[in-house]
């Protein structure tokens, strides 16, 4: 018999939230992301080819706790996606460049906190 060897096959960030509905608009309906799984208390949103954001109602020993967390999405575009989220009326810093990791970047938080980081590495 050939032994299998396992290998990751993609990849969840989860958040946690008191509000889920609210927290599940913020990013199918601001950020844009499709839900690719819903599962009543937590619904998963696709943001790359096996990469996904989840977002799941606070249970048993679960808690919102955005401190020292971050997620970064990464794009082509970094403008685009600030412009587009300005446009939804959200209040976002400017993107920047970080020359120490060769990035162009923007930050914002969702509804619980969470930090979010729009990335896209220099050429």
């Amino acid at each position: 018999m050939e032994k299998h060897e396992a290998r990751a096959m993609g990849q969840i960030s989860w958040v946690y939230t008191e509000d889920l509905a609210s927290t599940a608009d913020f990013y199918a309906q601001l950020l844009g992301l499709e839900c690719s799984r819903d599962e009543g208390s937590a619904r998963i949103f696709a943001t790359g080819a096996d990469a996904y954001i989840g977002v799941c109602q606070v249970f048993a020993e679960r808690v919102v706790e955005p401190k020292g967390s971050m997620i970064s999405i990464i794009t082509d575009d970094v403008d685009a996606w600030y412009q587009r989220l300005v446009d939804k009326g959200l209040t976002v810093e400017p993107p920047h460049r970080l020359e120490q990791f060769g990035i162009y970047t923007f930050f914002i938080r969702d509804p619980n906190g969470y930090q979010i980081e729009f990335q896209q590495f220099d050429a």
